[in-house]
């Protein structure tokens, strides 16, 4: 494999490769597809200000700040970020209840989301959705569900829509390991498959579901295996790597886009954190924790660019500084927001009939 990877390459190719140094070996990395500069620094950009939102909801929360419960997205930036800079604003995303990065990721303002989790009248559902219920129709947001699997057999109803529209738009549907062990993995993935819907199925494996280890309940070793159930394509890639993550959404997307059916994407990753804001994890071992926080996916994609040179430290420094203040003016707009008044509670829950109807 050295020979492989240290064999010389033609010039035309050069800018897209960098030599780095692992475990003694220098092993030539090539971005493959070419992924322009631009779209590289936007997604490092990206990854931090999930990572930072991340942050900052468990610092409000901490503070009595945010009701209920959360369940952050800490350590999974690459995989929404990855899916998500395949699409655009026409495209849809069904999200789950680990949802903000996927409603960052996809274009939401982080200063709506963080009124809406501390159940403020500017947010996104007037207060009344909370962490896991944010919509933003004008991004393509067709909102997130707390219900395990739920979000599997609404994706593939809006590509329904999009292939009788004649529109190329295409869903992307976030879900865990363990929404594939429920009926709406099955009836969801068959029923694309059959009518060849415009859907990326996006299992992200962070390998536990709640605090049940995956290999406890599932005799396969890989989600991806499944998808041959349903005669369509299972790829497995690097959810801690945005770049494998993107390029292997971008296959995906393509072929959904061009009416070829959907795709079955499986990003191994890993949670921080524990399953919600109140769950010390305490049932994962430290060496397993401590071997995947050391695949931190923003400390490899900031590697990535100073190695290739599109960043210097100070760039680097100055795009973590810029996102860092935005974070803070969207939590101050939050925290200055004013709750919502009781008269309104029922706003918004039917309909008037009108006299015509």
């Amino acid at each position: 494999m050295k020979d492989v990877l240290t064999k010389k390459m033609d010039d035309s190719a050069k800018e897209n490769n960098v030599l780095i140094e692992n475990k003694g070996f220098k092993i030539l990395v090539m971005l493959l597809m070419d992924v322009e500069k631009n779209k590289l620094i936007e997604m490092y950009r990206k990854l931090l200000e999930l990572r930072r939102f991340e942050e900052k909801c468990w610092d409000l929360f901490s503070q009595n700040l945010i009701p209920g419960t959360i369940h952050l997205y800490l350590g999974q930036e690459a995989v929404a970020v990855g899916v998500c800079s395949n699409l655009n604003d026409a495209d849809y995303v069904q999200s789950t209840h680990r949802g903000h990065g996927h409603c960052l990721a996809k274009g939401a303002k982080m200063d709506k989301m963080f009124a809406e989790l501390m159940g403020k009248a500017t947010g996104y559902c007037k207060g009344k959705g909370g962490s896991m219920h944010i919509t933003d129709a004008s991004v393509g947001l067709l909102g997130a569900c707390g219900v395990v699997g739920a979000g599997i057999v609404i994706a593939p109803g809006a590509a329904l829509s999009a292939k009788l529209q004649g529109t190329d738009q295409v869903v992307a549907c976030f879900f865990g390991d363990g929404a594939s062990n429920t009926g709406n993995f099955h009836e969801g993935l068959n029923i694309a498959a059959t009518w060849d819907l415009p859907v990326v199925f996006v299992c992200e494996n962070n390998l536990y579901a709640m605090g049940t280890k995956q290999s406890d309940v599932m005799k396969v070793e890989n989600v991806a295996e499944r998808a041959a159930a349903y005669g369509i394509p299972g790829v497995i890639c690097d959810g801690n790597d945005v770049v494998d993550v993107y390029k292997t959404a971008y296959e995906a997307v393509k072929r959904a886009r061009e009416g070829k059916g959907p795709t079955l994407i499986e990003c191994k990753t890993y949670r921080h954190k524990g399953h919600s804001r109140f769950d010390q994890g305490k049932y994962r071992p430290e060496d397993e924790v401590e071997e995947w926080l050391s695949k931190d996916p923003i400390a490899r994609m900031r590697e990535r660019l100073l190695s290739m040179g599109i960043l210097t430290d100070e760039d680097a420094s100055r795009i973590e500084k810029k996102v860092e203040d935005e974070v803070e003016v969207a939590a101050k707009f939050a925290l200055e927001s004013p709750f919502p008044d009781p008269k309104t509670a029922l706003d918004d829950v039917w309909v008037e009939e009108s006299e015509s109807e």
